[in-house]
C-alpha cells in the first residue's frame, strides 16, 4: 500500500491514514510503525536526528536510523600489536636520549633523541586522544535507500552507499551493547599510518554503535523489503 502523500513511499501495513496537518504533512499512523519524513522517531532502539544530513537525502527518502560512534577511548584488535609496539618504541626513545644525554653527546644527539620520544608519548597516549575527537565529528544513518557516513573537518567526506549494493555486513559485538558494522572486506590486520586510528579506518562502517544487532538486523529487513519491493513492480 502507498502513502497518498508520500506517494511513492511503501506503508509497511495497511489501513495508512495521512495527517491532514501540512506541518506534519510526510507523518502517516499505521497499526505497526510511526515513520517521520522531517521529525526525530523512535526507530532501532535510537532517536532519529535528521539535521547532520538535511540537504543530503534524496526525494522520498526517509532516515530510519541515526547514530554516532562510541566517543571516548575506544581499543581496536589491532591494538594487541600497536600497544605493545609503542611502549617498546618510546620505552628505547627514552632510554637512548636519556644515555646520550648521559654521555654529554652534542646538542643534534638531544633533539633527535626528544623527536623519537615524543614519537613514542603520540603513539602511546596522544593517537587515542586524537583518534576520540575525530569520532565526535562522525555521524552515521541508515535510510531506506542508502547507508550514509557523514565526516567533518579535518578529514571531511560523505560516504554513500545504496542498499542494493551494500557488500557483505560484519557484525562485531553482536551480544554487547556497542558493537560495529564494517561494509566490505577488513584490511590486513598488520597496520597502516591510518589504522593507527579506528576512526580513519578506510572501510566503510558504524564504529562502536549502540545495539549494533538490532541496526544489523535493520538494514538486512530494510534490503529484503526493497528486493520484493521490485520484484513486484516487475511483476506488475
Amino acid at each position: 500500500m502507498f502513502c497518498a502523500i508520500c506517494l511513492f513511499l511503501p506503508c509497511p501495513c495497511t489501513g495508512c491514514r495521512p495527517s491532514a496537518s501540512p506541518k506534519y504533512r510526510h507523518l502517516h499512523w499505521c497499526r505497526k510503525s510511526t515513520y517521520a519524513m522531517n521529525e526525530p522517531a523512535e526507530v532501532a532502539g535510537g532517536k532519529v536526528e535528521n539535521q547532520p544530513f538535511q540537504g543530503r537525502l534524496l526525494p522520498h527518502e526517509r532516515i530510519l536510523w541515526s547514530g554516532t560512534p562510541a566517543q571516548g577511548l575506544l581499543f581496536s584488535s589491532r591494538d594487541v600489536f600497536l600497544i605493545p609496539f609503542s611502549l617498546l618504541w618510546c620505552g628505547f626513545a627514552i632510554f637512548w636520549t636519556y644515555s646520550a644525554t648521559r654521555q654529554g653527546a652534542p646538542l643534534f644527539f638531544d633533539a633527535w633523541g626528544a623527536m623519537f620520544v615524543c614519537i613514542g608519548l603520540f603513539m602511546v597516549f596522544g593517537r587515542f586522544v586524537f583518534d576520540a575527537w575525530l569520532r565526535q565529528r562522525i555521524h552515521y544513518a541508515v535510510t531506506n535507500r542508502r547507508i550514509l557516513i557523514l565526516r567533518r573537518a579535518p578529514s571531511a567526506n560523505f560516504t554513500s552507499i545504496d542498499l542494493e549494493r551494500v557488500p557483505d555486513v560484519q557484525l562485531t559485538g553482536e551480544t554487547a551493547t556497542r558493537g560495529t558494522l564494517r561494509f566490505g572486506a577488513a584490511t590486513s590486520a598488520y597496520p597502516r599510518i591510518n589504522g593507527w586510528f579506528p576512526a580513519l579506518d578506510p572501510v566503510p562502517q558504524f564504529l562502536g554503535i549502540e545495539q549494533p544487532r538490532r541496526v544489523f538486523d535493520l538494514i538486512m529487513k530494510t534490503r529484503r523489503d526493497d528486493a520484493r519491493a521490485d520484484r513486484s513492480s516487475s511483476a506488475a
